[in-house]
């Protein structure tokens, strides 16, 4: 079965490599095409960031990402980015917070930079706070679990706007990585770890094992790798020591990773952290905000 699975991933892979000499001019002949047919297309691609995890108990963390903005003009027609903050509550415990979408910050075609393909970038940022103070929320408006929403608002100097509500399909999910929005999503990341045990779901949907995939747990400057080589999940639990001064866990990925997901649940009970299909490499921030059982038998 495995050398069925191999035959069939290389029959894809070689499948995949043959239209690769083409995908970079597929993706010019979109945008091309876009902007020869129509005069309402522009472009805001993410060049890095977007995405952020904030901390419940650190409002200094921060929000950031570099754009590089293209038009018919290639930068030409730039007048302005609005940054723009809206609040999503997912936390219905400590009651509803709403919230009406505040403008967070301006970036004036002043602000861009020449790239190195000739466009203009820019790089901005947000401290969770200033997020916060857009919106008017305070301390017990929101918890782990809420998502802040950052959504960019492209202006070109005829008038014409663009955002994530006539972003196309083909450049939201092409190379161009164009989708006007991004989340900040609200953790509560303990200053200290919480004691107790974990219990780490592993799975696998081939159900073959993790292919050489791992997660790695250091407490204290001792490691453990946990992962499994057969069937279609394994769980383990995980016990860390009440007085632990480190605990960090870590995704190592091996191969085939689109087969795996997995999930952390904290000595709370609260699902701590969960990813997949093809997790994120490297640490795994852990989301943890009642008390554990270490902090309750003080």
């Amino acid at each position: 079965m495995k050398k069925m699975k191999i035959q069939s991933k290389i029959f894809s892979i070689l499948a995949l490599s043959s239209l690769l000499f083409t995908a970079c001019e597929e993706g010019n002949k979109d945008i091309d095409k876009i902007f020869d047919e129509t005069t309402r297309g522009a472009v805001l691609r993410t060049i890095s960031g977007g995405n952020a995890v904030f901390n419940r108990f650190d409002t200094s963390t921060v929000w950031s990402v570099e754009l590089e903005e293209q038009d018919q003009e290639n930068g030409g027609l730039l007048e302005k980015v609005e940054v723009f903050v809206n609040f999503d509550d997912n936390t219905p415990d400590n009651g509803e917070t709403t919230t009406t979408e505040a403008l967070l910050q301006t970036l004036p075609a002043s602000s861009f930079t020449t790239g190195p393909f000739g466009l203009p970038r820019v790089s901005t940022s947000a401290t969770f706070q200033e997020a916060l103070d857009a919106l008017g929320l305070e301390e017990g408006d929101f918890d782990g679990g809420d998502v802040i929403e950052f959504r960019m608002e492209l202006t070109l100097t005829d008038g014409r706007r663009f955002s994530n509500d006539n972003d196309s399909a083909t450049l939201n999910g092409s190379f161009y990585s164009s989708p006007f929005f991004y989340r900040g999503n609200i953790k509560c990341l303990p200053p200290d770890p919480v004691g107790g045990d974990y219990v780490l779901k592993l799975m696998d949907s081939y159900g073959d094992g993790w292919d050489g995939a791992k997660i790695t747990v250091n407490i204290d400057g001792t490691s453990t790798d946990y992962t499994f080589t057969s069937g279609s999940e394994a769980s383990f639990t995980v016990n860390v020591p009440c007085g632990t001064s480190t605990l960090v866990m870590t995704y190592v990925p091996g191969n085939f990773e689109g087969e795996h997901t997995y999930t952390i649940t904290a000595p709370t009970d609260e699902l701590a952290a969960s990813d997949g299909p093809s997790p994120s490499p490297g640490e795994i921030a852990l989301n943890i905000c009642k008390d554990g059982p270490c902090t309750m038998a003080k």
